[in-house]
């Protein structure tokens, strides 16, 4: 057993891989709704991210049973619990600060070490108990959950490197999904955030060329400045914090051996002299 298996907390199987990636189709539809259903089809103006939103919940309870279902041992358990608590305890110090974010380090490093599995656990795990934390349960949440999912999983399908490679290619990857996060989340509620007759603002009926450049615009003009302040926050504290986290990480793996394989001796045991 290589490295990288001995410190992969849960394994992803066929089937568990199969649901992810329809999951992976589901997300994308959820967030990419506005260029999907137009407001007002459902029912209302607010129907579709509410609608998207309560099928993300499902999706995401249906891949956390298969992946619990498939393999979820005490001790990866234990360290999701304490991940989570330190990802939910980190995000209050930087949230709303100029875009300075501090829990994605964390779960790009996690997933890295922990493998694709526990990453997309510990997205939705840690920004589950953050919002219960800090009052930031809403229709939002979901998106945010599966978002983070998705950014802890990505880590853990990045390729081998070691030493400095390794370090500068996870800040780069840290760096890139605090801007794909914020790209994403913006999609749930750009519909409704400007005034209809804003050269940026939705507009239902137009091409989708046409209505993708006006939220490329809309995404530079109101979040460009957000994203960069989590970006660069990804990107410092996994260049100074990386190399000693990563190592801790693993040292962990090592000694939890979360993958150990479980033998049976079949050798008699020896039998006590007589009288004994």
């Amino acid at each position: 057993m290589n490295a990288a298996a001995a410190a992969t907390a849960i394994r992803l199987n066929v089937r568990v891989s199969l649901v992810i990636t329809l999951a992976a189709f589901v997300g994308v539809v959820a967030f990419f709704w506005p260029f999907v259903v137009a407001p007002g089809k459902l029912g209302s103006n607010y129907a579709p991210p509410l609608i998207f939103g309560a099928l993300l919940v499902l999706v995401l309870c249906v891949v956390l049973s298969e992946i619990a279902e498939g393999g979820i041992n005490s001790k990866a358990l234990a360290m999701l619990g304490v991940l989570s608590a330190v990802n939910a305890a980190l995000r209050p110090l930087g949230a709303g600060t100029a875009g300075i974010e501090t829990v994605f380090f964390v779960l790009v490093l996690a997933g890295r070490v922990y493998g694709p599995g526990f990453g997309f656990i510990l997205g939705c795990t840690s920004l589950f108990t953050s919002a219960l934390i800090t009052g930031g349960v809403g229709p939002w949440m979901p998106y945010q959950m599966f978002g983070c999912a998705f950014v802890g999983m990505l880590a853990g399908f990045l390729p081998r490197a070691t030493g400095r490679r390794e370090v500068l290619m996870l800040a780069t990857y840290g760096s890139l999904s605090g801007y794909l996060f914020g790209f994403l989340l913006n999609l749930s509620f750009w519909p409704f955030s400007l005034d209809p007759d804003s050269s940026i603002a939705y507009l239902p009926g137009l091409p989708f060329t046409e209505q993708w450049q006006r939220y490329l615009a809309f995404d530079l003009a109101t979040s460009l400045g957000w994203d960069t302040g989590r970006a660069v926050t990804n990107f410092v504290c996994i260049v100074l914090a990386g190399p000693a986290v990563l190592t801790t990480f693993r040292r962990a793996a090592r000694r939890a051996r979360f993958r150990a394989p479980v033998r049976f001796s079949t050798s008699r045991p020896t039998p006590p002299p007589d009288g004994k």
